[in-house]
């Protein structure tokens, strides 16, 4: 029915959906009248389950409506990621009830109701889209009799039939999505039209309890009325259905024992603290005091908070705090500020609803800096009262540990922490510097020793020293973090990037991301590094699925975008990775990772000018020295540029002289230039120098370097890494 695309209302200054008529359609008058129809019809609707269209517009020859941008994704997608618990079904499936019961009040029937149609934001508050097959009851509808329009796996067999329809047919059609909800699969799964119109009409629907046995039999009753053939025998309308639905969640709370309900979990995005000493030299503290508070409440179950990354993005925009709620996803938003004279410290700090822009607390501390935890402790426990968060037993000591009594040590850490957060070689040595001073303080400081391993590490994954060199020195600063403190979870986390990156201990690294996990929930780059560790163990679905997670975490996080194109491509789902790099170049244009991410996607799709295109302009921006010019060389050699690509390899090999060019990436290019043997001796060294992409080769050697992976000696190279021998999924990736 159109194109979407995502836009800025520079009148009212908010991002918006506009959807365009495609030219074939805009031809045909009817179309045109069906598109205007949606409009009436969604425009005729107030609810906060259905997603408000703001008006229509024409333009020369153009057709478009304007309307709420949700930031999210679809229910087919939520569906996709894996089984959804029942609480959550029940959540969702009564929000799309409370939509269509309003819509029907006003007499619009909407006659497309499928999980494409219906999106979930990121407070999971559910909105039912797309009123374009809608029809008023009562009034003309464009349709003439026996013309059939809809999905077929979600047509009622009245619509089937092409016989005149009310709100019944959208019962038949909550059915059905209900149904896959609750069982992953859909009722009717014909091979083509013919094969589901004649299901729909003639056969029964699978019981859902017998597709999985957590459907509550209640809930199994509930879908099969809804998916009765004769209108007269469904549901009458969705007071009914809601009547039915909420039954069904009571017994589903009696049966866990008053467990969680349904509802979306409390949220918080905790911006970076203004500066406001006259000076304007505290610009590292007001970081510093958010991301520590950002770090005791990620550890609380039953809270959702907001990455530092995403949070920090909005520095500076001076944005509406609604707005920032949309964009992060979040119900609420602490933002403050800090002014320091001296020894005294002003800071203030106020809990803002995103959704109405209201005050929920606010709080002025006049303190002493040495109070600085004190202050920290009262910010945090008043949010979590504010949002009426349990806390289970243990994490309000939790929230209060301290790492260090010493008030200058914890402000040599600050700045260190703001350093370490802009990485380039000048930032990254004086963070360096900071932590040590922070350690010449107070030698026990446990959270310094973490934040050296953190700088090294950061230099040894990114080719930027030497791997082998490097890693060691991680590991002896982690020992010491764990050493005073064996519930850090920042030194669990480095631990396990350790344990997967260095040491491909692959059980050993998954036991150390579930305990960061559990120690820190709101961890996202541990997520986003243990869905690599998924994907390498040849779990891609799963990847897939935790990447998905870290996003919902860190919504704006330029790394873990690059991380969530990666794992996609390696995947096989090359389409998905050119979609994750196009949301990315929305915030973030100039990611040189990302680049390179989607240049090998492009390369695995076929569509080698575009893979060139993008990996020369990764060269530009930065990526890992090797990296790019492996995968270009491989494109060269498929546009049969023999020359360009060995011009490209010798340019590597000089590198190597001054840089730590990766030698899995030399490997890769020497054995697509046809040396196998020397090929294979560069495997040998990416495996003595612990080289991060060396455990890349085994996902995407099949599909990159085919003569390589079929010689007998990659099974024993595959071995040395303590992995199964594979190929790539998806074969030419093109899926």
């Amino acid at each position: 029915m159109g194109v979407v695309f995502k836009a800025e209302d520079t009148k009212l200054r908010r991002t918006v959906a506009l959807k365009f008529l495609p030219a074939e359609i805009r031809a045909d008058s009817q179309s045109k009248a069906r598109f205007l129809r949606e409009a009436q019809a969604a425009a005729a609707l107030d609810h906060p389950n259905i997603c408000p269209v703001y008006e229509v517009h024409q333009a020369d020859d153009e057709m478009f409506l304007s309307m709420a941008f949700i930031e999210g994704q679809s229910l087919k997608e939520r569906i996709a990621e894996g089984t959804l618990p029942i609480v959550e079904v029940l959540a969702i499936a009564s929000q799309v009830a409370e939509g269509l019961k309003a819509a029907h009040d006003k007499g619009v029937v909407h006659r497309d109701v499928k999980p494409a149609n219906i999106m979930l934001n990121r407070e999971g508050q559910v909105r039912v889209t797309d009123f374009g097959l809608a029809s008023f009851e009562g009034g003309t509808d464009l349709t003439g009799p026996h013309t059939v329009l809809g999905t077929p796996a979600y047509m009622s067999p009245e619509q089937v039939r092409g016989e005149r329809t009310d709100g019944r047919t959208d019962i038949w059609s909550f059915g059905c999505t209900l149904f896959e909800m609750a069982t992953g699969q859909r009722p009717f799964v014909g091979d083509h039209w013919l094969t589901i119109a004649s299901e729909i009409l003639d056969d029964a629907p699978p019981d859902p309890a017998s597709l999985r046995t957590e459907v509550p039999a209640g809930l199994a009753e509930m879908i099969l009325t809804c998916l009765r053939k004769g209108p007269g025998q469904r549901y009458q309308d969705f007071e009914s259905v809601l009547s039915a639905l909420h039954g069904n969640v009571a017994r589903t709370k009696t049966a866990a024992e008053q467990g969680p309900s349904p509802t979306v979990i409390p949220s918080v995005a905790v911006l970076p603290f203004a500066d406001m000493s006259p000076a304007k030299d505290q610009d590292y503290f007001g970081e510093g005091l958010a991301e520590e508070l950002i770090h005791a409440l990620a550890r609380i179950q039953g809270l959702r908070v907001v990455a530092r990354t995403s949070a920090f993005a909005l520095k500076g925009m001076k944005l509406d705090v609604r707005e920032i709620g949309r964009t992060l996803g979040v119900g609420a938003v602490l933002e403050g500020s800090i002014r320091k004279a001296g020894s005294r410290l002003r800071v203030t700090a106020q809990l803002i609803d995103a959704g109405t822009g209201m005050h929920i607390w606010s709080e002025r501390f006049d303190r002493d800096e040495r109070d600085i935890f004190e202050i920290q402790d009262e910010i945090s426990l008043a949010i979590v009262a504010n949002l009426e968060v349990a806390l289970l037993g243990g994490e309000k000591a939790a929230m209060s540990r301290r790492s260090t009594a010493d008030p200058e040590a914890y402000t040599l850490y600050l700045k260190g922490l703001y350093f370490v957060a802009r990485p380039n070689a000048e930032s990254i040595q004086k963070a360096l510097d900071f932590f040590r001073l922070a350690l010449d303080r107070d030698p026990s400081f446990a959270l310094a020793y973490a934040g050296i391993a953190n700088v090294y590490f950061t230099l040894g994954n990114a080719n930027l020293a030497p791997p082998a060199e490097i890693f060691p020195k991680v590991k002896a600063a982690l020992e010491k973090a764990l050493a005073l403190n064996p519930d850090l979870a920042e030194a669990h986390a480095l631990a396990a990037y350790l344990e997967f990156w260095f040491e491909w201990n692959w059980a050993a690294a998954e036991k150390s991301f579930g305990r960061v996990l559990a120690l820190n929930p709101g961890d996202a780059m541990a997520r986003g590094v243990y869905a690599w560790l998924l994907s390498t163990t040849g779990r891609y679905e799963e990847s897939l699925v935790e990447i998905k997670r870290a996003l919902a975490v860190d919504p704006l996080m330029p790394l873990l975008y690059a991380y969530s194109i990666g794992l996609h491509w390696v995947a096989g789902r090359s389409d998905e990775a050119l979609a994750e790099f196009s949301r990315l170049q929305q915030i973030e244009p100039n990611f040189g990772l990302a680049y390179f991410q989607a240049g090998c996607a492009y390369l695995r799709k076929g569509l080698v000018d575009e893979a060139i295109e993008t990996l020369q302009k990764s060269r530009q921006l930065f990526a890992p020295p090797g990296w790019a010019e492996s995968a270009l060389i491989i494109c060269f050699l498929r546009k049969d540029d023999r020359e360009k690509a060995e011009s490209t390899l010798a340019e590597m090999l000089e590198s190597r002289k001054t840089l730590p060019v990766s030698a899995a990436m030399l490997a890769q290019s020497i054995a697509a230039l046809g040396d196998l043997d020397s090929a294979f001796a560069w495997l040998e060294k990416s495996v003595q120098e612990r080289d991060a992409m060396a455990i890349v080769i085994p996902s995407t050697a099949s599909d990159f370097v085919p003569e390589l992976a079929r010689d007998p000696r990659f099974e024993v190279f595959v071995n040395r890494l303590g992995l199964p021998g594979r190929s790539a999924p998806g074969g030419s990736g093109t899926r």
